[in-house]
C-alpha cells in the first residue's frame, strides 16, 4: 500500500491511537466556484473573479470582473479560468495571469483542460481549442454548448449541447460524431480508459454512451440535479452528488453500470450530497453535503470518518492533493478551508 494511501485507510478505522482530521479554514467573501490544488498549493476561485491561494500565507488576486468556470490544467501548473467578462487566463502557481482567449462580450460558459497543454472554452453555439504553441481552432454546435472534455488520450474533444453531444477530432478534417439523446445535457465527461462517455442532465439524470458501439446508458432515479461527479482512481468507479448520499456507479465491465445497482455512500437523510471529491489512488470518495459537512467513505465497507462538522452553506467544490493526504474545500458562503487527514 501506498504512503498516501496507507494514512488514508488509518484514518478511515478510527482507531485509539489515530488523531482526528485537522481542519484550516478560510473564510472568504462570496461564492466558491472552485478549490482545488496547483501542485502543494491551495487555490480557491470565487465567482467574484478572484482567485485565493495558500502559499506562505493567504495571497489573493482579482483575475475576471465576474468567474463562470475554472479547472487545473493536467500537469497541476496553472489554474484555467474563464469569466464574464469574456476572457480567459492562466494563472501560475505564483499568482501570475495571463490572458489566453477572448470571446468578446459574452460569457465563457465552460472550460476543459487537454493532453500537450490544450486548453477548450465555449461561449454560446462555439467551442474553441488552443494549442500549446498558440493555435486556436473552433468548432460550431446547432445549440450552446453546456459543457467540454478531451479524452484522455489524443486531442478528441467531447461537447454537450441539448439533445445530446458532439466527438470532434482538433488535428485532423475528420467529421464530427453526433451523439443523440433527447433533453438538455450540462456537463460531459470521459471515462479515465476512454472507453465510455457520461453527461450531466438538466433532469435529475445522467445518460451515457459506450463508444465502441455508441450503446446508450440511463442512469436515473436521482432526487436532484447531478451537479458534482469524480471517477475512482482506476476509473472502476463514478461518484456523484444529487441525492442524500454519494451514489457511485460501477464502470468495472465491458457495459458500464448497465443492469447494475450503484453503490450509495455516506447516507445522511437530512441532507443533500452536493460535491464528490474521489481519492487518488484508494477507493474512497469524499463527501460534501448541503450543511457544510465533509466526510470521506471507503467503497469496500462503507466505513465512514467525519472530515468536517458543518459550517455556513453549502459545499461547491472538493479536490484531494496527489499525495492523498489533505481535502481542499470550499462553500457557496465562502467558508473554505484545508482538511489534513494526518491530523
Amino acid at each position: 500500500m501506498s504512503r498516501a494511501a496507507g494514512g488514508c485507510a488509518a484514518r478511515l478505522h478510527l482507531d485509539k491511537d489515530s488523531r482526528m482530521p485537522t481542519v484550516a479554514p478560510l473564510d472568504l467573501d462570496g461564492y466558491c466556484l472552485f478549490a482545488g490544488f496547483l501542485g502543494e498549493t491551495p487555490v480557491f476561485a470565487l465567482a467574484d473573479g478572484t482567485v485565493h491561494r495558500l502559499d506562505n500565507g493567504h495571497q489573493s488576486d482579482q483575475v475576471h470582473d465576474g468567474l463562470t468556470c475554472a479547472v487545473v490544467s493536467l500537469d497541476e501548473k496553472a489554474l484555467i479560468t474563464g469569466g464574464e467578462d469574456g476572457l480567459i487566463k492562466r494563472t501560475d502557481g505564483a499568482g501570475a495571469s495571463e490572458e489566453i482567449g477572448s470571446v468578446g462580450r459574452k460569457w465563457v460558459t465552460t472550460l476543459a483542460a487537454g493532453p500537450q497543454g490544450a486548453v477548450a472554452w465555449a461561449a454560446g453555439k462555439q467551442a474553441f481549442v488552443r494549442l500549446a504553441d498558440g493555435t486556436v481552432k473552433d468548432f460550431t454546435e446547432e445549440r450552446s454548448v453546456e459543457g467540454l472534455a478531451f479524452a484522455p488520450k489524443g486531442l478528441r474533444l467531447a461537447t454537450a449541447r441539448y439533445n445530446g453531444g458532439t466527438l470532434f477530432w482538433v488535428m485532423t478534417a475528420g467529421k464530427p460524431i453526433d451523439l443523440e439523446w433527447k433533453g438538455a445535457h450540462t456537463a460531459v465527461m470521459y471515462s479515465p480508459d476512454g472507453k465510455f462517455l457520461v453527461t450531466t442532465m438538466q433532469e435529475n439524470a445522467l445518460h451515457g454512451w459506450r463508444l465502441d458501439d455508441m450503446k446508450h446508458m440511463r442512469m436515473s432515479g436521482y432526487p436532484a440535479k447531478v451537479k458534482s461527479w469524480s471517477w475512482s482512481a482506476k476509473g472502476k468507479w463514478l461518484a456523484t452528488s444529487g441525492a442524500p448520499a454519494a451514489i457511485v456507479w460501477p464502470f468495472q465491465g465491458k457495459d458500464g453500470p448497465m443492469g447494475k445497482a450503484p453503490l450509495e455512500l455516506g447516507t445522511r437523510g437530512d441532507q443533500m450530497v452536493t460535491a464528490v471529491a474521489c481519492h487518488p489512488e484508494e477507493d474512497i470518495v469524499a463527501i460534501g453535503y448541503s450543511d457544510g459537512m465533509v466526510m470521506a467513505v471507503r467503497f469496500a465497507d462503507s466505513k465512514e470518518v467525519l472530515l468536517r462538522r458543518g459550517g455556513k452553506g453549502p459545499i461547491s467544490s472538493m479536490a484531494w492533493d496527489r499525495e492523498g493526504y489533505r481535502v481542499v474545500f470550499g462553500s457557496e458562503e465562502g467558508d473554505c478551508g484545508v482538511i489534513d487527514i494526518r491530523g
